[in-house]
């Protein structure tokens, strides 16, 4: 993969910074908890169809107490598109060449009145350069107050930098986080953006704070849910909505199909399944 420029590296080098931060504040929840568990970390590399070295990423994966499985992923990689997957792809129709560079986490709790929780901001260059990403909130026994903080932290953040992106952003992720075939959308939601382009500095800096107020939110709900009693009943409501949030990732999702799509590692593109699910 040919050196990264400027913006290119500042965007790997902020999301693998991210990845560090979120990774210390989930092992500082389970030794709250007595629990010794820690990420592992196994690094992948990338080549391209055409047999080009093409980058790679850090597969993190850590299962303990309070977290049954939480994936926290970093790529940067490199290439050409295949075929007419370029097509599907902003900017890459003409020149299928692409950079890209991001992190993708998912945690699935063991205590079903944690919500389960994705987030992911991602930096792409074709002959277009733009940001992505956003985060949701996936509990299988919704609370309105985790709902209303998750909600209003995204909102503040958003409002920040500028004043249409809360009410753009939070309506995309109700269109996209949704399941057809079940006629119901995945979690409460969030936010979601894609293609947001222009001016690099503005819209790092927007990405950025998506990351820093998904560390402020989320591990505030953790602690405040993960010690309360649950009954078996309420596991299986759990476990039928890991079911639904398995399909999800496997037939809709934009980044699992980037990923298998460019050669990525299929350990890390299927991070974000369940340790175990059920279906009726």
């Amino acid at each position: 993969m040919p050196p990264l420029d400027s913006e290119q590296a500042a965007a790997r080098t902020w999301f693998e910074h991210l990845r560090d931060l979120i990774c210390a504040e989930f092992v500082a929840i389970e030794r709250e908890n007595g629990s010794a568990a820690a990420f592992g970390y196994t690094p992948w590399d990338r080549t391209d169809p055409s047999g080009v070295p093409g980058g790679g990423g850090v597969r993190g994966v850590m299962k303990g107490q309070v977290f049954e499985k939480v994936g926290v992923n970093v790529s940067t990689v490199g290439g050409t598109f295949e075929g007419d997957f370029a097509k599907s792809i902003h900017g890459a129709a003409e020149d299928p060449g692409f950079f890209a560079t991001g992190i993708s986490l998912v945690a699935h709790m063991a205590n079903p009145h944690v919500p389960a929780v994705h987030m992911n901001c991602r930096f792409l260059v074709t002959t277009k350069r733009w940001f992505g990403g956003g985060a949701d909130l996936n509990p299988p026994l919704p609370r309105d107050e985790d709902t209303a903080e998750f909600h209003a932290l995204l909102k503040a953040t958003c409002d920040r930098h500028d004043p249409t992106y809360h009410p753009r952003f939070k309506a995309w992720a109700d269109e996209y986080f949704y399941i057809p075939h079940r006629q119901v959308h995945r979690g409460v939601g969030g936010i979601f953006y894609d293609h947001l382009e222009g001016d690099f500095g503005a819209n790092f800096a927007f990405t950025q704070d998506v990351g820093r107020a998904f560390l402020e939110a989320y591990p505030r709900i953790v602690r405040r849910r993960m010690h309360e009693p649950f009954t078996d009943a309420d596991r299986a409501q759990m476990l039928s909505w890991r079911g639904r949030y398995a399909e999800f990732n496997l037939v809709y999702d934009r980044g699992t199909l980037f990923g298998l799509k460019t050669g990525g590692n299929i350990d890390a593109i299927l991070m974000s399944l369940p340790p175990t699910a059920t279906w009726a």
